[in-house]
């Protein structure tokens, strides 16, 4: 698995940010209309087959078995709700959230293509009703998640990566450190050299 994932809410920012040499990128729409939804997976879709990006498509599960798209990442909310057994057959693979250890038994019941889990640290970007979950919990989850890849997310910067994969990540996640950085460009260069070390 990548070891640097990088996330956007817009295609528009994809677009800018895969160029520069990210390989893993989730599009998360947020508070959309379908037609805006579509309009942007679509775009996504295309955009990162062109720059041999693998495009993870967050909740809209429906609309990327609809337009072909190959991997799709589910919140514990969005697990209650998609066809798994659809997913399969269409030969989409997913990553799955996790918070606490009875979502992740749950979570790895699905056979995942990965596991996340987060915030390891604290985070500007959403309120979470979880605390940071800390290192510790890091190494804790991939001895439970074996060999089924575990994302890191929530609070990452270049210089906690170390700690991150010392404990047992096979992968970064990165959201705000990116989006709220002057040069987006050049903080997700510097995060996949920090990723490729």
């Amino acid at each position: 698995m990548e070891r640097f994932y990088l996330i956007t809410g817009h295609v528009g920012r994809l677009e800018l940010l895969v160029p520069q040499g990210a390989k893993l990128a989730q599009l998360r729409l947020k508070d959309q209309p379908e037609a805006e939804v579509r309009r942007q997976i679509a775009r996504a879709r295309d955009f990162c087959a062109v720059h041999g990006a693998q495009l993870v498509v967050n909740d809209y599960w429906e609309i990327a078995l609809d337009l072909s798209c190959n991997f799709v990442h589910l919140g514990q909310e969005d697990m209650e709700a998609a066809d798994f057994k659809a997913l399969r057959q269409a030969g989409v693979q997913f990553g799955l959230s996790t918070h606490d250890e009875t979502e992740l038994e749950r979570a790895l019941s699905q056979d995942p293509a990965y596991v996340a889990l987060g915030p390891v640290y604290p985070t500007l970007l959403k309120k979470m009703k979880w605390g940071p979950q800390g290192l510790e919990r890091v190494t804790r989850w991939k001895q439970i998640a074996g060999a089924t890849p575990l994302v890191a997310i929530g609070g990452l910067t270049p210089e906690r990566l170390p700690g991150v994969f010392a404990a047992g990540a096979d992968s970064a996640a990165v959201v705000t450190d990116i989006q709220l950085s002057d040069d987006p460009e050049a903080r997700t260069r510097e995060w996949i050299m920090a990723c490729a070390l």
